[in-house]
């Protein structure tokens, strides 16, 4: 949960740790789960997903390639028109970077990815 959750601004969300730029403003949706979620990561090479088992359930784990920051969840119960996937993100594992600040904090290649949430 947290407080990037009813964020609708524009911009890149970057892991907490190392910077490394994980998700997109594009890609965020409203799922009604009380995390933030998103259809896709900003590139795959980015993140890592692996079997979860622990509590007694089967789900996938999403970590941070280079910062191995446990990021949160991914579940096959997204938008069916833009992938199928929920990407459920722990705020506390994100930063955010406005579309103002990402061309001088070194996220100028993103930009085209970013947009307000709807």
């Amino acid at each position: 949960t947290g407080e990037l959750l009813d964020n609708k601004a524009a911009g890149i969300y970057v892991d907490v740790v190392s910077g490394e730029p994980l998700f997109a403003s594009a890609d965020k949706f409203d799922s009604h789960c009380g995390w933030p979620s998103f259809t896709k990561p900003i590139a795959p090479a980015f993140v890592d997903e692996f079997r979860d088992t622990a509590h007694g359930m089967v789900r996938t784990e999403v970590r941070s390639r280079h910062g191995d920051s446990h990021l949160g969840h991914v579940f096959p119960d997204g938008p069916r028109d833009r992938g199928g996937l929920r990407y459920c993100i722990n705020s506390a594992s994100l930063r955010f970077v406005a579309r103002e600040q990402m061309e001088e904090q070194g996220y100028a290649d993103y930009l085209n990815q970013v947009e307000d949430v709807q």
